[in-house]
């Protein structure tokens, strides 16, 4: 059983990111590479989570990436 409350995914911080000198921002879930942004977005999203908290950056790293459910979908019919 997963001890992972599923109103809170992102207890885990399964996000994480790494901006460079050249401005581009290098996202990962589960330390695996996923999403690279470049130029304007990756401007607008390190402006975003310099000044997000923990919870905050999770969900804004997770709304760019499209990982992330919207509330309505089921994990499937063996979960409980």
């Amino acid at each position: 059983m997963n001890d992972r409350s599923p109103r809170n995914p992102f207890e885990d911080m399964p996000f994480s990111y790494r901006e460079y000198k050249n401005g581009t921002i290098s996202i990962s879930f589960n330390d695996r590479e996923i999403m690279t942004l470049k130029g304007k977005s990756a401007q607008k999203y390190a402006n975003r989570l310099d000044n997000a908290d923990d919870l905050e950056s999770q969900m804004i790293l997770a709304k760019v990436t499209g990982n992330f459910k919207h509330g309505n979908e089921r994990d499937g019919k063996n979960s409980s």
